[in-house]
C-alpha cells in the first residue's frame, strides 16, 4: 500500500521533523520513501508542511496533490489541505488550535487535542511527536518500533529526550485507538 500524507502547520510546530520521522522509520523498514519539505521565508511562525511519501512499491515522484492522509497543526492548513484528501483519507486535527474538524464527511477525522496531551507529557514541544503518533495509530503506515529505532538515532547526541519522545508517540497512538473518530 502507498501512503501519500501531507504535514502542514506554522513554522516552530514541528511538521517538517514528523516527515522526516515517517519518512526515515519508513526506509528503515524497508519500505520506498519520499519527503519533500516546503516552507515559507519566514524562521518561525509562517507557514510550513511536507509531503511525504511511504510505499511497498518505487516512489516516481516526491509530489504530493492527492493525499491519503493529513496532519493540519492549524486552521488555514486544514483549510487549504482538506479538499485534496482522497476521499476514505485520514485527517489528524490540532483540536487545540482547530475549532471546527473540517467539512467533509467522507474522511477519516481525528480531532487531538495535541498541545493539551503534549502538557500531560511534559513539554507543549511534544505536540509534533503526538501528532506524529496519532497519524501511525491512525494509519499504520510505519511500525511503533520503526518510530523508535528512528528517534534513537535521530536523538543520538540527547539519548536523555528519546524516552519522553517515545512516550508522546505512544500517547498519540492510544488517544486515536481509544477516541476513533470524530463524531
Amino acid at each position: 500500500m502507498t501512503h501519500e500524507v501531507l504535514c502542514a502547520g506554522f513554522g516552530g510546530q514541528g511538521v517538517l521533523l514528523i516527515g522526516r520521522l515517517v519518512t526515515y522509520a519508513g526506509m528503515l523498514a524497508g519500505k520506498e520513501v519520499s519527503w519533500m519539505p516546503a516552507y515559507g521565508p519566514e524562521m518561525r511562525g509562517g507557514t510550513a508542511s511536507c509531503s511525504v511519501i511511504v510505499s511497498e512499491e518505487g516512489v516516481g515522484s516526491p509530489v504530493v496533490t492527492r493525499p491519503t492522509a493529513l496532519v493540519a497543526m492549524n486552521k488555514p492548513s486544514l483549510d487549504k489541505f482538506e479538499p485534496t484528501v482522497q476521499p476514505g483519507g485520514v485527517v489528524i486535527v490540532n483540536k487545540s488550535l482547530i475549532e471546527d474538524c473540517g467539512n467533509r464527511d467522507d474522511l477519516n477525522v481525528y480531532c487531538v487535542p495535541l498541545n493539551e496531551l503534549a502538557l500531560e507529557a511534559g513539554n507543549v514541544r511534544y505536540a509534533n511527536m503526538i501528532a506524529l503518533g496519532a497519524l501511525i495509530g491512525a494509519t499504520d503506515m510505519v511500525s511503533l518500533d520503526a518510530v523508535r529505532d528512528t528517534l534513537v538515532k535521530h536523538f543520538a547526541e540527547k539519548p536523555e529526550v528519546v524516552e519522553p519522545n517515545i512516550e508522546a508517540v505512544i500517547r498519540g497512538m492510544q488517544f486515536v485507538i481509544d477516541k476513533k473518530k470524530c463524531q
